[in-house]
């Protein structure tokens, strides 16, 4: 079932990259204008000329929709901190406030309510 799911995704990545060739080729072969063709299909030249940089550099291939996940999250929470916000979730059901006051007395762990509270709700 997973491998028909990434089958059609992988589809609708080629559909969306076909669609971005061909308002490439669409400024290059029939209207001859850039501002033209943005009007035309209602997108942005910067977004035009970005795809056309792709293009150029990667082919086909570049044209395909990248992940927008960052690379790197350097506020994010730390593993271990996540572990004591669930386990204090399951074992003594705090909410968000009491965990995060919890964490400062007895661990010396700064963590906003919203923080504990998020990190709960992600984790199941």
């Amino acid at each position: 079932m997973s491998s028909t799911i990434t089958a059609s995704a992988e589809r609708e990545l080629e559909r969306r990259a076909k669609h971005k060739l061909a308002v490439l080729r669409h400024a290059e072969e029939v209207s001859g204008s850039v501002a033209a063709t943005c009007r035309y299909y209602g997108i942005t030249r910067t977004c035009f000329y970005k795809w056309r940089k792709r293009y150029e550099a990667e082919g086909f291939e570049g044209l395909k929709d990248r992940s927008s996940v960052p690379h790197r999250s350097p506020n994010a929470t730390v593993p271990e901190v996540i572990e004591k916000i669930l386990w204090l979730r399951r074992q003594y059901h705090f909410g968000p406030q009491k965990i995060a006051k919890y964490l400062q007395r007895y661990h010396e762990i700064t963590i906003s309510p919203p923080e504990s509270g998020g990190s709960c709700t992600r984790s199941g």
